[in-house]
């Protein structure tokens, strides 16, 4: 089973300060690269440039609403992120079934053989 994965996407929400800042967008609605840095532990000019990837990616969309930028996350977007990841998730649930099996498989075999060895 091999799932579609948008690396770009994901490499976008790997770090950590944007998926805070997502989190605090979807609180809030929309917000101003001046109103996410105060509640991150990172300066304005490092919340533009995570903004930057964010909307490079599609996650999120700016309006101009005077001499700043509101941004606010694509629903649709996110779903998709949401989608991928629940698939990579349950490609990820099925692999580690498979192992599992094995792995019982394996564990019957040993413990017949020592069974076997204590008769003998």
């Amino acid at each position: 089973m091999s799932v579609m994965v948008d690396d770009d996407l994901w490499s976008a929400v790997g770090d950590p300060t944007r998926r805070r800042m997502l989190d605090l967008l979807l609180s809030e609605g929309s917000g101003t690269a001046t109103s996410l840095s105060e509640h991150l532990p990172v300066t304005r000019q490092a919340v533009t440039k995570h903004l930057v990837v964010l909307d490079r990616v599609g996650l999120v969309h700016a309006t101009t609403a005077g001499r700043e930028k509101q941004f606010r996350v694509d629903q649709a977007q996110l779903a998709r992120a949401v989608a991928q990841l629940a698939d990579v998730g349950a490609a990820w649930d099925s692999r580690l079934q498979r192992i599992k099996r094995i792995a019982e498989t394996i564990q019957r075999g040993k413990d017949t053989n020592n069974e076997t060895e204590k008769k003998q």
